[in-house]
């Protein structure tokens, strides 16, 4: 049996695996060059933990990338917003922080503590 054949009524070639041949199917690099960051990361593992089908789809259609840098910059902007508006809301201001800094670590913290579990409910983990 060879190792490589091509089908002349379809054009696709195939090689010999065992005892079958399987198409030589080749997807075109991803052209979007933009960093999918810690969001899109954990919506990848979201996904290939819970929506395999989905994973497997954008995968083969080569929107992953795409769709997972979106995410990302959703999440960011997202996030920034939140906690700039909670900062405002409870008062966490430079003053607080020239004052008393652990007192600004703490409120900062629990600030982005609750904007990272806002962000993770309404884009990363659905």
């Amino acid at each position: 049996m060879k190792n490589h054949i091509i089908d002349e009524t379809s054009g696709f070639s195939y090689t010999l695996h065992g005892d079958y041949y399987l198409p030589n199917f080749v997807l075109p690099p991803e052209t979007d060059d933009r960093p999918i960051g810690i969001w899109g990361r954990r919506h990848r593992d979201y996904l290939i933990e819970n929506k395999k089908a989905v994973y497997s789809l954008m995968r083969t259609r080569n929107t992953l990338h795409s769709y997972l840098a979106d995410i990302n910059e959703q999440a960011n902007e997202m996030f920034d917003k939140l906690v700039r508006d909670m900062k405002k809301a409870e008062g966490v201001t430079e003053e607080l922080k020239a004052k008393d800094q652990m007192a600004w670590v703490g409120a900062m913290e629990n600030i982005r503590n609750r904007a990272t579990e806002i962000v993770n409910n309404e884009l990363i983990y659905i």
